[in-house]
């Protein structure tokens, strides 16, 4: 069976991208497993969502994820932003509840230029930063016959092209691959 790759996935390196919708976490472990390399995700401490390390061995080893807890927004941004600059991980993952203004949204671009790091900010629906590169809404399908089967759309893309795609991940080669939409 032959796989298409997803036009724009990964995201243009060394910037920062945004992702919302219920699929945000497996974009973010995949984007995790493409990079291949060291991923740092930054929360706040009241975020109740367990990052559990049995959901997402399928994607990346645990020993490759640093989860970091942080007391508030600013702090977030500030532990972002240091990771981003430090180039010792590929991959930033920063959960944002609150909008990003131009100016930190800028200083994250230029920190992950800096660093040479690819940032994401998983961010509610509607809210979103103009100095992002690339927004998805991502989300999952239902289909009986596929519990993995996503649909991404690029809703934002600074280079101009927009689009959707259904997806799947593909355990066995750790890659997302795309797929025709699901029939009714």
């Amino acid at each position: 069976m032959q796989h298409a790759e997803v036009p724009f996935f990964p995201p243009t390196a060394s910037r920062t991208h945004e992702v919302c919708g219920a699929g945000a976490y497996v974009f973010a472990f995949a984007l995790a497993a493409r990079l291949a390399g060291y991923t740092m995700w930054v929360r706040e401490n009241w975020d109740s969502t367990q990052i559990n390390p049995t959901g997402f061995v399928d994607f990346v080893e645990p020993s490759v994820l640093t989860v970091c807890n942080t007391g508030k927004h600013t702090e977030t941004l500030a532990v972002a932003e240091e990771a981003l600059r430090s180039g010792a991980v590929s991959l930033v993952v920063m959960s944002l509840n609150q909008p990003l203004g131009l100016t930190e949204g800028r200083r994250l671009q230029l920190a992950a230029r800096d660093g040479m790091s690819t940032g994401l900010a998983i961010i509610p629906e509607g809210m979103g930063s103009n100095a992002a590169e690339t927004r998805w809404r991502c989300t999952p399908v239902f289909d009986p016959k596929d519990s993995t089967l996503q649909k991404w759309e690029l809703i934002k893309n600074k280079s101009g092209t927009l689009g959707v795609w259904h997806v799947r991940w593909d355990t066995a080669s750790r890659r997302i691959t795309m797929v025709s939409p699901a029939r009714k």
